[in-house]
C-alpha cells in the first residue's frame, strides 16, 4: 500500500507541543522558521513515499545476502540509499562545523519518522551513521574526525556499532575482544562480534565501525573497555580508500522481522583500529552514540505504528462485512464501532508517543541535558512499546488476513518487536530510570517535570473551550494523573532497592501514559491560543487519550505500593508448574 507520512501531525506537535519559538530564539537556529520546517517536512514525506516506501515489500521478501566475504543489499536498497545521500538528508542535524546543516534534532525525529515508517530496515543504516559519528565527534582526535566525519556527516559512509558478543550483551563487563598496542598509533584487534546491524553491505563505499575491546592489562569488567575506530577499507592521506582491513561478516542473522538489514556475526583478525578517547574510557564513549540511538529507537515504534496504523485504516475502509449500525448494506468496517474504537486508539497513542520524543529532541536542543536524560528511556520504552501494540491491533482489524503475509500487517508487527529489544532492552529503560534518572538527584529532574505538567494543566484550563474545543475531561483526567505521578515517584524515591527495580516498568508505563497525555493537551491548548484550525481535530484525540489511556496509570499504583512482594512471593521452583 501507498505510505503517506502524517505531515500534518507532525508540523503540528512542531508548533505547539514542543517549545520551538525558544528553539529557534537560539543563534544556532536562527535560521529555522516554520516556513522551511514546513519545507522540509513535505520534501521528506515526498522522499520517504516515493523512493524508500516501495522498497519495504522487496527488503522483507528478499533479505540481505552474504556472498564470500561481503553483504549485498535487498533490491533497490542502494539505490534509495544512494538518491538518500545525494538529497543530503543525512546531514540535516548534523553541526555545521562538521559540513551539517544545523538544524534542531526536534526537525530530525520527524523526518526520520518518515524513513523509518516508509522502511524501518533500511532507515538503521543512517540512523547508526549519524549516531557513530557523533560519537566520532564528541571524543576522537583531530585527526580522526578530519578523516571519518566529513564523508559520514554526508551518508557517503556509513556507521556500525560493534559492541555485542556471544556472552557480553547487556552486561558488557564481559567483553573479550582484544586490543594490542601495534607502537605506532595503532591497535591490532582480534574477537567475534555478534548482533551488528548494517554490519557490512554494498550500499556506501565505506563502513566505520566503532569497536569495544580490551587492552591486555585492563581492569576487569565495564571499566578495562577501549573503543577504537575499525574502517572496512584503509583511508589514505588524499582520501582515497585503500586495502581493506582484516574483519569480515562470518553470517547473516535470520530474524523475525527487519529482513533488510543485514545483522551480520563480525570476525575481527588483528584489525587495524585508532583509539577514540582514553584507555578503559570506550563505554562512557560509547553511550554517546548509543543515547541518541535510543532516542531514535522509540521513533522507529512510533514510525512502525505509523505504517502499521495506515494499513489498517485503508482496509477498514475497502472491507466489507456486516452492516454497520444505521448504514446500509456494502458499507465498510471502518463504520463499525470497534473497529472505530481500535482505529482512534492506534492514532492516539502513536500521537501521544510521537510527542514524548519531540519534547525529548527539543530539550536536547535547548541544551537541557538533564531534561533530555529523563525522558530518553521514556521515549525508547514508550514509542517501542506502542509500536508493537499498534501493529498487532492492526492485525487485528485486518482479521483473517492480517494473519496472512500479502496485506503487509504481518510483516508490521514482526519489524515492529526488535525495538524494545536492541539499544537496551526496556526493562533495562526502566533501571536507567527509576536508578539512574530518577534516584540519583533525589526526584529534582523529576519534580521540575511534575511541575511543567502542572502549567500545562493551567494552559488547558485558560484555553478550554475556544474554537468551541471542550478540554473538560482533559484538564480532570491531567489533575488526577499528576496526583498519580506525583505519588508514584515519592513511592520510588523512598523505595528499597529491590521494592524500586521490581516496579520500575509499571513506573515507567506510567510516565508515559500521563506525559503522552499532557504534551497532547499542551499541544491542543497552545493551538487553540492562536486559533489554529487543526486544533479541534487534536483536541478529540486528547479528549480520548483523557477517557482511555491516561487513567491507566493510577492502575499502577497498587502495583508500585506493593514494591518487590507481589514479583518474589510466588515461590522460583514453582515457576514451571504448581
Amino acid at each position: 500500500m501507498t505510505f503517506l507520512p502524517p505531515v500534518n501531525a507532525m508540523h503540528f506537535l512542531l508548533r505547539h507541543g514542543v517549545d520551538m519559538d525558544k528553539i529557534t530564539a537560539l543563534p544556532k537556529f536562527a535560521e529555522t522558521n516554520d516556513e522551511l520546517i514546513g519545507d522540509i517536512l513535505n520534501g521528506a514525506a515526498v522522499f520517504a513515499r516515493d523512493i524508500v516506501a516501495p522498497t519495504n515489500w522487496d527488503g522483507d521478501q528478499t533479505p540481505a545476502a552474504l556472498n564470500g566475504k561481503d553483504v549485498t543489499a535487498s533490491p533497490g536498497f542502494k539505490e534509495a540509499y544512494q538518491s538518500f545521500v545525494e538529497a543530503g538528508w543525512q546531514s540535516l542535524a548534523m553541526n555545521p562545523d562538521i559540513g551539517g546543516m544545523g538544524l534542531p534534532t526536534v526537525v530530525s525525529v520527524a523526518t526520520n519518522e518518515m524513513i523509518y515508517g516508509a522502511n524501518m530496515a533500511l532507515g538503521l543504516c543512517p540512523m547508526l551513521t549519524s549516531s557513530a559519528s557523533k560519537a566520532i565527534e564528541a571524543h576522537a582526535s583531530e585527526s580522526l574526525k578530519e578523516t571519518y566525519i566529513p564523508k559520514m556527516v554526508t551518508g557517503e559512509w556509513t556507521g556500525a556499532m560493534c559492541l555485542t558478543e556471544p556472552q557480553a550483551g547487556s552486561d558488557l563487563g564481559p567483553v573479550r575482544t582484544k586490543a594490542v598496542d601495534n607502537g605506532d598509533g595503532t591497535y591490532s584487534i582480534t574477537g567475534q562480534k555478534i548482533y551488528i546491524t548494517w554490519g557490512d553491505h554494498d550500499c556506501a563505499d565505506n563502513i566505520i565501525h566503532l569497536v569495544l575491546a580490551r587492552l591486555p592489562d585492563s581492569p576487569e569488567g565495564s571499566r578495562g573497555i577501549s573503543l577504537f575506530i575499525c574502517p572496512k577499507y584503509f583511508v589514505a592521506e588524499d582520501g582515497s580508500l585503500g586495502d581493506r582491513n582484516e574483519f569480515y561478516p562470518i553470517g547473516l542473522e535470520h530474524k523475525l522481522g527487519i529482513h533488510g538489514s543485514p545483522t551480520c556475526v563480525m570476525e575481527f583478525n588483528e584489525a587495524k583500529g585508532w583509539l577514540v578517547g582514553e584507555v578503559n574510557r570506550g563505554l562512557s564513549c560509547m553511550f554517546t552514540m548509543m543515547n541518541e540511538a535510543r532516542l531514535f529507537v522509540g521513533v522507529q515504534g512510533v514510525a512502525i505504528g505509523e505504517r502499521a496504523y495506515q494499513t489498517a485504516l485503508q482496509y477498514a475502509h475497502d472491507r466489507v462485512q456486516g452492516v454497520p449500525p444505521g448504514q446500509e448494506p456494502g458499507a465498510p468496517i471502518v463504520h463499525h464501532p470497534d473497529v472505530r474504537r481500535m482505529l482512534i486508539d492506534m492514532k492516539t497513542r502513536l500521537m501521544g508517543a510521537r510527542a514524548i520524543a519531540m519534547a525529548t529532541a527539543a530539550a536536547d536542543d535547548l541544551g537541557d541535558h538533564t531534561r533530555a536524560g529523563l525522558l530518553t528511556p521514556i521515549t525508547k520504552s514508550y514509542g517501542s512499546d506502542m509500536g508493537v501494540d499498534v501493529a498487532s491491533i492492526g492485525v487485528q482489524i485486518h482479521g483473517g488476513m492480517g494473519y496472512v503475509e500479502e496485506t503487509g500487517a504481518a510483516q508490521h508487527l514482526r519489524d515492529s518487536r526488535i525495538a524494545p529489544i536492541y539499544e537496551g532492552t526496556n526493562g533495562i529503560q526502566a533501571m536507567d530510570l527509576v536508578g539512574r534518572k530518577l534516584r540519583r538527584d533525589g526526584g529534582e529532574a523529576m519534580r521540575a517535570l511534575i511541575s511543567d505538567i502542572k502549567d500545562i494543566k493551567a494552559l488547558a484550563e485558560a484555553n478550554s473551550g475556544k474554537g468551541d474545543a471542550d478540554l473538560t475531561v482533559c484538564v480532570r483526567a491531567l489533575g488526577v494523573g499528576l496526583e498519580t505521578l506525583t505519588t508514584a515517584t515519592d513511592i520510588l524515591l523512598n523505595a528499597k532497592d529491590e521494592d524500586a527495580l521490581s516496579v520500575a516498568t509499571p513506573y515507567l508505563s506510567l510516565c508515559g501514559e500521563i506525559l503522552s497525555g499532557a504534551l497532547l493537551i499542551k499541544a491542543v491548548a497552545n493551538g487553540l491560543s492562536v486559533g489554529d484550525t487543526q486544533a479541534g481535530s487534536m483536541a478529540s484525540l486528547a479528549r480520548y487519550h483523557a477517557l482511555s489511556v491516561m487513567p491507566r496509570a493510577a492502575a499502577q499504583l497498587d502495583f508500585i505500593r506493593s514494591g518487590a512482594t507481589p514479583v518474589f512471593d510466588f515461590p522460583i521452583a514453582q515457576l514451571a508448574d504448581l
